[in-house]
């Protein structure tokens, strides 16, 4: 691959980084769940609005971008990614059709006496602007190499008079690929100077082209993410602010959210939403709109997605908070299942953290699939039983303690297969804790402070602390986006509530 001073520097890109993301549309983020939850049944506080087709392109096309947005500021591990057809689709097999015609003319062309060139000098020009495109304005000396190299109008006078070297041409496309790519496809560009036959060059190197397309477009996200971040918040509420002029209901579902939260807490059965957490539940008397925000939050790490819809003002959230629901319910089951084996042998087994760390392991790789339609929960448990009673026997007899009687191993396996069952007090007592920790951290976030770890939870800790700072960070970013329409909102509430009071709603 051949070395160039003009290879542009990374210093370079960022300085010019403030070219449009031109491979962002191979990402394609869904407004589905939006969708979805339009089609269900709504409140009838507001009354149904006929908008024109027009209107509604126009909306999908804001939310598409509302929705790219959101995910490079919430995302820091956001890429655009390629789109493939699924193998064995009828996309795929049309998509492989086209593309093996179009290089089997190619290849018929090439081959005529004298070659043809029309479609190889078409194939030049896409090449060009391709390469053009990953330039940025400071390129100018690489703008003049592309142009003097790719001139289309002298390869087509060349290719007229029988003098066309289409594999010099080729080797100069390669040689600029090579000064114009990410360090990490140096491999690719190697390959591409081993490839003989013109077709399968051309083909290769398309398919380097449109890698290298979203290597700059991740660049570009990359670049601008910082930028976006400080507009993000505007940007968003009056992208969801030009939503909601078109569909006035659109945070119907944001305040029933609110409202039921609101009398839940005020009629003390927050033990039906979360179990065994109804001591962290506010009186009424001291009811704030900043805890009754909160606890609606951690309402969400409970939610059933398949019968109530989602706030609108979080939807777009909606995934990450099942994915936080799902990790939140093994650990607590893992968390229980190692609160029953320590209290059952007393303090033999305190003080091993490498014992702790292998019963750990070994519960939460036979839970990895809980979650799965087909979860065998009595058969995964009767194996961590088995699993956990084998490990403290064998802890046990190592450290010169007496090994635990039958009675002992029999009662110990029923207390751990009894945590399989959601109404479990052990579990009832998990989850408790760690919706305190998690309002803790949330109530406690504005001081950077973490919040005492309750009693049980230590063999969670560094998972549950990971998930309760992105709990933070969607919250708090939640807020500043969306602090006009819920402070309305839950002064509405909490006005209701003083006047009816513990009846909501």
């Amino acid at each position: 691959m051949p070395n160039s001073t003009d290879k542009p520097s990374e210093e370079e890109q960022q300085k010019d980084s403030g070219q449009a993301v031109g491979g962002a549309d191979a990402h394609e983020p869904t407004e589905q769940s939006l969708r979805k939850r339009d089609r269900q049944s709504t409140p009838h506080s507001s009354p149904p609005r006929f908008v024109s087709v027009e209107e509604l392109m126009e909306t999908a096309k804001g939310v598409t971008n509302l929705a790219l947005a959101h995910e490079i500021v919430v995302n820091g591990s956001f890429q655009v990614k390629p789109v493939q057809p699924a193998e064995g689709s009828l996309q795929k097999r049309v998509k492989d059709i086209m593309h093996r015609a179009f290089w089997d003319c190619l290849e018929a062309q090439l081959k005529e006496d004298p070659p043809m060139y029309d479609h190889a000098i078409k194939l030049l020009g896409e090449i060009k602007e391709t390469l053009l495109s990953f330039l940025l304005p400071g390129h100018r000396r690489l703008r003049n190499q592309i142009e003097e190299g790719l001139d289309l109008g002298l390869i087509q006078q060349q290719a007229e008079k029988g003098a066309l070297d289409i594999n010099k041409v080729a080797e100069f496309v390669i040689g600029m690929m090579g000064m114009l790519c990410a360090p990490s496809r140096d491999d690719e560009i190697q390959k591409l100077q081993a490839i003989t036959g013109i077709v399968p060059l051309f083909r290769a190197i398309f398919q380097v082209l449109d890698l290298m397309k979203i290597d700059m477009a991740n660049f570009a996200v990359s670049s601008i993410r910082p930028h976006l971040m400080q507009q993000s918040v505007e940007y968003e509420r009056k992208k969801f602010q030009e939503f909601l002029d078109k569909q006035p209901n659109a945070l119907d579902f944001t305040q029933k959210w609110l409202q039921d939260t609101a009398k839940v807490l005020l009629n003390c059965r927050w033990e039906e939403q979360v179990p065994g957490v109804e001591a962290a539940a506010p009186r009424s008397s001291v009811l704030s709109p900043f805890s009754l925000h909160n606890h609606a939050y951690l309402r969400l790490l409970k939610w059933d997605h398949t019968a109530a819809p989602f706030p609108e003002t979080l939807l777009m959230d909606q995934s990450r908070f099942q994915e936080m629901q799902l990790e939140l319910e093994q650990l607590g089951v893992t968390a229980a299942v190692l609160l029953v084996v320590y209290n059952s042998t007393g303090a033999a087994l305190t003080g091993l953290p490498d014992l702790m760390r292998r019963l750990k392991s070994a519960a939460l790789v036979l839970l990895a699939a809980m979650h799965s339609p087909s979860f065998d929960a009595e058969e995964v448990f009767s194996t961590i039983a088995e699993k956990m009673c084998a490990e403290v026997a064998s802890c046990l007899v190592q450290h010169g303690y007496s090994p635990l009687s039958p009675d002992g191993q029999r009662a110990l396996k029923g207390q751990i297969t009894a945590v399989r069952c959601p109404d479990n007090s052990i579990r009832k007592l998990i989850d408790s804790r760690i919706y305190t920790f998690l309002l803790g951290f949330l109530e406690s976030s504005s001081q950077r402070s973490t919040p005492p770890l309750p009693g049980g939870l230590a063999p969670i800790q560094k998972e549950l602390e990971g998930i309760a700072v992105k709990l933070s960070h969607l919250v708090n970013y939640n807020k500043l986006v969306f602090a006009p329409y819920y402070q309305k909102i839950l002064q509405d509430v909490l006005e209701e509530a003083a006047r009816t009071g513990t009846s909501i709603g």
